[in-house]
């Protein structure tokens, strides 16, 4: 079996492989102060409820965006799987083109996202990706990363609102508003939140395709990828499980 991990600033992502079938997958919040043993205690439970032994795991391969997480979980491998994981590096990874001028500046969620993407649809592609940051990325019709963008997430936004502005209450952002007019507070920040997001989204989703110059299509991954696709006008696809799939895939190649 194969343990994929992706670690990100809010959440990391685990899933367990056979092959290519994912038996199981789980997200947990990433704690940058846990030990590798308190990691291995959260992590044997989750295998125990379902049934898997952390014997049967002969390989780890992890992406992290969090550097004091490399070696926590680097330990937590050696220690109790038996050896050191695979790291995805985009400056090293040789399975697709990176134009960036330094690839090395690639966030490992990036590439393992584009990997998976255009692994499944063969196709020039906006991947864009809904984490504590919201990233774009633009992948050619021959399969090489052309770059993208980043903006502040919506969870960060929002929070940064709440804070700033303290006689605004704080509300549900899960689910989207009826209207884009608001009848009072809590709709009216409900509205300029998801409507204003969605407009963020699909502006940088037409820039970005005149830039491309062809019919890119649009997927977006990650928690609130869903919420948005209801109301954008350019997301065509959402991949929930896009980034264990191309830690898979990635972990095939190297």
């Amino acid at each position: 079996m194969l343990l994929v991990i992706d670690v990100g600033n809010t959440n990391m992502v685990m899933g367990v492989y056979r092959g290519s079938q994912l038996i199981k997958d789980w997200r947990l919040r990433t704690e940058r102060n846990t030990t590798e043993d308190e990691f291995n205690v959260i992590v044997t439970s989750l295998f125990a409820q379902s049934g898997i032994r952390p014997d049967e795991i002969k390989n780890t391969i992890i992406s992290s965006v969090v550097p004091p997480m490399v070696t926590i979980l680097d330990s937590f491998c050696r220690k109790y799987l038996g050896g050191p994981p695979r790291w995805v590096d985009a400056a090293r990874y040789k399975g697709m083109p990176i134009l960036y001028r330094n690839p090395g500046d690639v966030g490992a969620d990036r590439i393992v996202n584009a990997v998976a993407a255009y692994h499944k649809y063969r196709r020039s592609l906006i991947v864009i990706d809904f984490g504590t940051a919201t990233t774009f990325d633009s992948i050619s019709e021959k399969g090489e990363y052309l770059g993208g963008a980043i903006s502040p997430g919506i969870m960060i936004a929002s929070e940064a609102l709440f804070r700033k502005a303290s006689r605004l209450p704080r509300v549900e952002i899960f689910v989207p508003p009826t209207e884009v007019i608001g009848r009072d507070t809590a709709g009216s920040i409900q509205s300029g939140i998801i409507f204003g997001y969605a407009g963020l989204v699909d502006g940088m989703v037409k820039r970005i395709k005149r830039e491309m110059g062809s019919d890119p299509k649009v997927i977006a991954t990650g928690g609130l990828a869903e919420l948005i696709r209801d109301v954008s006008e350019t997301i065509e696809a959402v991949e929930p499980l896009l980034t264990l799939d191309g830690l898979r895939i990635i972990a095939e190649d190297i």
